[in-house]
């Protein structure tokens, strides 16, 4: 059977991506109410906000280089498993975090757990991929990514409503628990070939695989504007007249779930160069858009544009940084790649809610969307040479070999 025809959705996928979209539904629920927990009842402002919503990246920043190696020598599943349960246990101890201090100790907690999980199954999903359908394979698990913390926060903000917060808390503790218990059910992908060729190798080899670097970089300058954006828009959408911003989160969740499952052969057929390009502009111009027209119908359009540029990015970078890689470092460069994604959420949170407390939302917006525009530049200025190639899926079946007469 040719490799970009050989069956992607097995049970086994299935259930890493189900486990994926409960864990991150359960990070989604808290998103839009933590910046409101922290303003209205332990009386932060801005960067304070900020400092919470970013603590989360520091613990997974920590860990998350550690992971891929761990994920390497010893297996991917143990790390979706520990890496569920941690996550569960934060959220689990935000009930008690009377002030800041505390709900940031909580939440580097879960950025540990965050690193492990999210390092774990995405080496998971890539070692199920054939070569030919990895970006199309990255596309659907990215939908359990992306959907869990577009449609979290439309919960989170209904069980608020409903409820109090300790109530949404603990709805985010379940689904973590929940996926925990789903990824007992998966089997381990790391192959004992290449879990002895990563015991021989060199043991002071640096935790950043080097090869992954450059895809980080415009990976981190893209998402920083996503931090921004789940930050700000919870306290912003009052500025325009909206209640409340689970409508919002809404519609960006169904884009990019419409825009990731239509569109899940494009980082293969387009090739990360251009897939990518794609991404960062959709990103700096629904930001700009934002930053530009503060009113509904602005938020809207510029919501749309940024869901559409989100759907493509993690997968362009991820697809781009793993081009040639062997099976051996394959967990290195998804923690490699991963790092950035915390970092980019972490001080992400940090510039641009700093951006905004100096200036107004619009100016945390527009700060979000020239970072864009940077990872534009660098993508197309060369950064990682392997951008260049030809695309996964033309040069897999370019390479085939011409069919025997009669078959």
């Amino acid at each position: 059977m040719p490799e970009q025809r050989a069956r992607l959705l097995t049970s086994q996928f299935l259930t890493v991506t189900s486990a994926g979209a409960l864990y991150f539904l359960s990070l989604g629920v808290i998103l839009p109410v933590l910046p409101q927990y922290v303003d209205h009842v332990l009386g932060g402002d801005t960067l304070r906000v900020g400092v919470a919503v970013g603590a989360f990246a520091v613990g997974a920043v920590l860990l998350r280089p550690y992971a891929g190696r761990l994920g390497d020598r010893y297996g991917r599943r143990i790390l979706v498993i520990v890496g569920a349960f941690v996550v569960a246990t934060s959220a689990a101890l935000y009930p008690v975090a009377s002030n800041l201090g505390a709900l940031v100790a909580a939440r580097v907690l879960g950025g540990l757990g965050e690193a492990a999980f999210f390092v774990g199954a995405g080496t998971m999903i890539a070692d199920l991929a054939p070569v030919a359908r990895r970006g199309e394979a990255i596309s659907y698990w990215s939908v359990a990514v992306y959907s869990g913390l577009a449609f979290g926060p439309f919960i989170g903000e209904v069980v608020l409503d409903a409820a109090d917060y300790d109530t949404v808390w603990i709805v985010s503790a379940v689904l973590a628990f929940s996926a925990g218990l789903l990824a007992l059910a998966t089997r381990e992908t790391l192959t004992d070939e290449s879990r002895a060729t990563m015991r021989a190798s060199d043991e002071r080899q640096p935790l950043l695989n080097r090869s992954a670097l450059p895809a980080g970089v415009v990976l981190f300058l893209g998402l920083c504007g996503l931090a921004g954006f789940t930050e700000l828009v919870p306290l912003y959408v009052t500025d325009i007249g909206l209640d409340d911003s689970r409508l919002v989160f809404l519609l960006y969740g169904v884009l990019i779930l419409v825009v990731r499952i239509a569109g899940a052969k494009v980082p293969d057929r387009l090739g990360p160069r251009r897939a990518g390009s794609l991404a960062l502009i959709g990103g700096a111009s629904g930001l700009a858009v934002m930053a530009a027209w503060s009113s509904i119908p602005g938020l809207i359009l510029g919501t749309i544009l940024f869901a559409a540029g989100m759907s493509l990015m993690y997968p362009a970078m991820l697809t781009l940084a793993l081009t040639g890689i062997e099976d051996a470092q394959r967990a290195s460069v998804v923690g490699t790649v991963s790092t950035f994604f915390d970092l980019s959420q972490g001080l992400g949170a940090l510039i641009l809610g700093g951006a905004a407390a100096i200036t107004s939302d619009q100016g945390g917006f527009l700060a979000g969307s020239l970072l864009a525009v940077g990872g534009l530049a660098l993508l197309w200025a060369g950064i990682d040479p392997r951008a260049r190639r030809a695309p996964v899926a033309v040069r897999a079946y370019d390479e085939m070999p011409e069919p025997e007469p009669g078959t």
